[in-house]
C-alpha cells in the first residue's frame, strides 16, 4: 500500500488511541469520589467538583437547605483540608453557641493567651474567628450543668438556657456517639442564624460525609426546636 495512504490510515489510529488513553487517564479526575457523588445524586443533591480543591454539595431534606463542602481549610486552627457544614436557622441572629473538642479548646486558649501578653489584642479582636472570641466571651458549661463528656467537649453560649435545650436528648446522644479521635479539631457552632460544623478531615470517603450530615441535621433540627 502507497506511503501516502498509510500514513492518513496511522495518523487517525493514533489519534483514536491518544483520545482513547486521554479520556481513560482522565475519567478518575473527571468522576472523582464516585460512591460520593453516585451517593448524592441518588438522594436528589446538588455536587459539584471545585477544581483543584475538593467538591461541594447542596441539599435540601425536610426542607431545611443545606451546603457540604470538602477542600482546604478556611481556619488556622485546622491543617489540610477540612469538612464543612452550613444551613441558616430560624433562630434570632444574636444567639450564639458552640460546642468544641476540648483538645481544639486547650489549644486555642493556649494560643490566645501567648497573644495577649505580646500585646496583640487589636489583631486578636479583629481578625479571629468568631469561635475563637466566644472562648474568651462567654462562660463555658461546668460540672453537672455541663451534659457532654468533659474530657471530649465544651460548650458555652450567650444564651444558656437555650444551649442546654439544644444538647439536650438526640443532639446529646449524636455527640456522645462520636468515634473520631479525640485530638482532631470539632466545631460545631450557631451564630448570626446559621449552624456550622468544621472538623479536620484529611482524607473524605462516603461514611465520613455520612456520618458528619447526620450529626449536622441532629443538631439542625433540635436547634430549631430549642428555639420554639
Amino acid at each position: 500500500m502507497p506511503a501516502f495512504i498509510l500514513t492518513p490510515i496511522r495518523t487517525a489510529m493514533l489519534g483514536s488511541l491518544k483520545r482513547w488513553l486521554g479520556s481513560s487517564a482522565a475519567e478518575p479526575a473527571a468522576d472523582g469520589w464516585p460512591a460520593i457523588r453516585l451517593w448524592a445524586r441518588e438522594h436528589r443533591h446538588a455536587f459539584r467538583r471545585v477544581p483543584g480543591e475538593g467538591f461541594v454539595i447542596d441539599g435540601e431534606p425536610s426542607g431545611l437547605p443545606w451546603r457540604l463542602e470538602w477542600g482546604p481549610s478556611q481556619r488556622s486552627y485546622i491543617s489540610g483540608a477540612e469538612l464543612r457544614l452550613r444551613c441558616e436557622l430560624q433562630v434570632g441572629t444574636d444567639l450564639q453557641a458552640l460546642v468544641m473538642s476540648r483538645a481544639l479548646q486547650q489549644s486555642l486558649e493556649a494560643s490566645v493567651f501567648d497573644q495577649f501578653t505580646e500585646g496583640v489584642q487589636t489583631r486578636i479582636d479583629t481578625e479571629t474567628p468568631p469561635e475563637v472570641r466566644w472562648l474568651v466571651l462567654f462562660p463555658k458549661l461546668t460540672g453537672e450543668a455541663m451534659p457532654l463528656p468533659r474530657d471530649r467537649y465544651i460548650a458555652l453560649s450567650s444564651v444558656h438556657p437555650w444551649l442546654l435545650r439544644w444538647l439536650d436528648g438526640p443532639l446529646k446522644e449524636a455527640l456522645d456517639a462520636r468515634h473520631d479521635d479525640p485530638q482532631k479539631p470539632f466545631v460545631l457552632m450557631v451564630g448570626r442564624g446559621r449552624l456550622a460544623l468544621r472538623t479536620d478531615a484529611a482524607e473524605i470517603d462516603l461514611p465520613t460525609v455520612k456520618r458528619a450530615l447526620l450529626l449536622f441535621e441532629c443538631a439542625a433540627l433540635q436547634a430549631q426546636r430549642a428555639t420554639v
